[in-house]
């Protein structure tokens, strides 16, 4: 029996998994890979991320939301529900790509020492930088796809052009994938942690997920705007809503601009740290 060599079967498995338009034929795509075959007996992992929105959205939007009422969005009255899921996509979509990008590229950076073995095959310190960030971002976008279906099936979506909000969901995504990831290759053990929280839980309930921007004093309006989620949270539930403005540009190309340097920082930090 002929058994075909690891390498060849590895190549038509990530073929599979991941087409070659997406990151090129270069070595960051062994990375997202492996990650492929690291989960693809662990998937309920993958699962875990999505329940916190979804129980929020539950709880908060539609029990919170029989004492609310309606809201005004653009000059009509939504459910409260249907104010909030937008804002919980947003944040359902950061929890995936900042959880990925920070614990689990710790672990390998400093417990296993994956990165060191990765560096004794073709792959680059670049090509770890973009493969870690790309599948972070593809964690994310699995989070926001099951609540997307969760919002569809609950009937809290309001217009047609939701259908753009898994986009700008996977825009957020790399946002977080490269900033979680930049600021992980910092960090020096397990405590640093700490900050991840002290930053993550803040933003997630003063950037405009469950009540307008239009509550907080002036000041704190330009420093909640300044955030990253705040920037997804509106654009989503512009689009969730209809509301095709040029603020989405400005917006995406915020999140954008903020991927790419988050990860060109952990490119260069993991250069200094994995070939002194």
């Amino acid at each position: 029996m002929t058994v075909r060599p690891v390498f060849e079967r590895s190549s038509v498995l990530s073929l599979r998994v991941l087409p070659p338009a997406l990151l090129g034929r270069g070595m960051a795509r062994r990375l997202v890979e492996r990650n492929v075959i690291a989960y693809r007996r662990r998937w309920w992992i993958l699962a875990t991320g999505f329940f916190e929105p979804f129980f929020y959205l539950l709880s908060i939007g539609l029990g919170l939301g029989h004492l609310v009422g309606r809201l005004h969005l653009d000059g009509r009255l939504v459910a409260y529900a249907a104010y909030v899921a937008p804002g919980l996509l947003a944040s359902s979509a950061m929890n995936g790509a900042l959880f990925d990008s920070t614990f689990n590229v710790f672990f390998k950076l400093k417990i296993a020492k994956s990165y060191d073995a990765v560096l004794a095959t073709p792959v680059e310190v670049g090509d770890i930088a973009l493969g870690e960030v790309t599948w972070s971002l593809l964690r994310g976008a699995i989070y926001s796809f099951a609540f997307m279906c969760v919002m569809a099936a609950m009937g809290l979506v309001l217009s047609g052009w939701a259908v753009l909000c898994f986009g700008a969901a996977t825009l957020v995504s790399f946002a977080f994938a490269g900033i979680g990831m930049g600021a992980t290759c910092y960090m020096r053990s397990w405590q640093d942690f700490d900050y991840v929280s002290m930053a993550s839980i803040p933003m997630f309930l003063f950037s405009a997920v469950f009540y307008p921007l239009s509550v907080y004093p002036g000041w704190l309006q330009v420093v909640v705007s300044l955030t990253p989620l705040y920037q997804g949270v509106d654009m989503i539930r512009e689009l969730d809503a209809g509301l095709l403005t040029p603020a989405l540009a400005l917006h995406a190309g915020y999140l954008f601009a903020l991927g790419l340097a988050g990860m060109a920082v952990a490119a260069r930090r993991l250069g200094a740290l994995l070939r002194p």
